[in-house]
């Protein structure tokens, strides 16, 4: 990749321009915060559907809570992580 300069004066300054990505639309228009708090909470509502549906296929309820608290934590810990995983694979970085 080859960069032009301007001179002004003695400094030679690079020709770099922002690119027109949606981001900087957003960014621009002041909607950035708004559009960023509507995919927080999306991903936040979508992380708790799917360790709810996780916990339900695998049993581990309240009951298991009462009686062995350690394997229900190591539990739940283990359906975020794989939760929050998918979440950031299909809307973060998608």
């Amino acid at each position: 990749m080859e960069l032009t300069y301007t001179k002004i004066g003695d400094y030679h300054y690079p020709d770099l321009y922002l690119s027109q990505t949606d981001d900087d639309r957003l960014l621009l228009a002041g909607k950035l915060d708004d559009h960023l708090r509507e995919i927080d909470a999306l991903a936040t509502e979508q992380v708790d559907r799917i360790i709810a549906d996780l916990a339900a296929k695998e049993r581990v309820d309240e009951q298991l809570k009462s009686t062995d608290q350690l394997r229900w934590v190591g539990l739940m810990n283990s359906f975020r992580a794989a939760a929050e995983e998918q979440i950031l694979r299909e809307i973060v970085y998608a």
